[in-house]
């Protein structure tokens, strides 16, 4: 494994993310949304990256998470500190829910019935107006409170949300290296051979769904907080393509290329979007650069300078549209 894959080397370059952000940029808004967007693309990639599973049901459970702020901090008095873990825990009920109906079957159709429970929420979402707020959402929604001090400040806010990151990816770090993490990545490389050693893998497949779910969940009340509103477009389809089209710039191969990704991708569409009103045209561009030349996205260019410049081996590259595939081991 390359120095730059080792967790303790991943993990510093979190740390150094969240006190160098200040140094960057400008907007604390933009600087929370790149942490808060880390953290679901790192969700998304544990599906994506280490089980082979391409789901478009990520903005289920980022919706579900900013919904659940929305109602617990407007219409309720619990504090932010019970709200959060409880938007983890609604993630990974639903997560759970979707995850075991889908896993049902696999390759296209798994794709399409993620995308059908996008759907589903999306609409479920709309037609309970009294309790989501429709097209208006739900608006007002305070920032967290410490020692009495409410962090209206956007950079005040952003040291609380780095603290959630840090911990979040710490665990996520800690969840890929454990043994369930290297069990993920037998089932993507072979699930029949994983299957066949004794692997329950249907029950691995939904725990990793509902790890997902949690820290998506939990990212998506960071977000709400953030803006100070639980909209209706955060739990569309189209909030779970931009999650994947993260989770593919940055790469699949390590949890930090989802910071990468999410970097990328949000600060690409800030600059483009002032100037250009047809800035997606530009970004799909980039995507399309991604797609035939970085395989491996922006952590994969990182893994091919580092090893130019040590004079190491580059791990060889995976394409994420074959994973989950059958992949014959040497000698067979």
């Amino acid at each position: 494994m390359m120095l730059i894959n080792k967790p303790f080397f991943q993990f510093g370059l979190v740390v150094l993310t969240v006190l160098a952000l200040p140094f960057f940029l400008r907007s604390g808004i933009m600087a929370s949304e790149i942490l808060i967007y880390g953290m679901v693309v790192a969700a998304s990639n544990l599906l994506l990256g280490y089980t082979g599973l391409l789901s478009f049901g990520q903005g289920i459970f980022f919706g579900a998470g900013s919904y659940l702020a929305g109602i617990v901090l407007t219409r309720t008095g619990v504090p932010v500190g019970l709200m959060l873990p409880m938007a983890a825990v609604l993630g990974t009920v639903i997560a759970t829910l979707v995850g075991g109906f889908s896993i049902r079957r696999q390759g296209v159709y798994f794709v399409m019935l993620t995308l059908a429970f996008s759907q589903l929420f999306y609409f479920l979402a709309y037609t309970f107006s009294d309790l989501t707020g429709g097209d208006n959402g739900l608006l007002d929604l305070p920032r967290p409170t410490l020692n009495g001090v409410q962090l209206v400040d956007p950079w005040s806010y952003y040291a609380y949300v780095g603290v959630c990151f840090v911990l979040v990816f710490a665990a996520m770090l800690m969840v890929t290296q454990s043994t369930f993490g290297r069990t993920l990545i037998a089932v993507r490389e072979n699930e029949e051979r994983a299957a066949a050693i004794g692997f329950p893998v249907r029950v691995f497949k939904i725990a990793a769904f509902a790890i997902s779910g949690a820290v998506t969940a939990f990212a998506g009340a960071l977000h709400a907080m953030l803006i100070g509103v639980a909209p209706l477009s955060s739990i569309e389809y189209h909030t779970s393509e931009i999650i994947l089209v993260m989770t593919i710039i940055g790469g699949s191969s390590s949890l930090y290329a989802s910071v990468l990704g999410a970097s990328f991708y949000l600060l690409m569409a800030d600059t483009l979007s002032s100037i250009w009103p047809r800035w997606l045209l530009l970004l799909g561009l980039m995507l399309v650069v991604v797609a035939l030349f970085l395989q491996k996205g922006l952590w994969g260019l990182v893994e091919k300078v580092y090893a130019l410049l040590t004079h190491s081996r580059v791990p060889p590259e995976v394409d994420p549209a074959n994973l989950g595939t059958d992949t014959p081991a040497k000698g067979e």
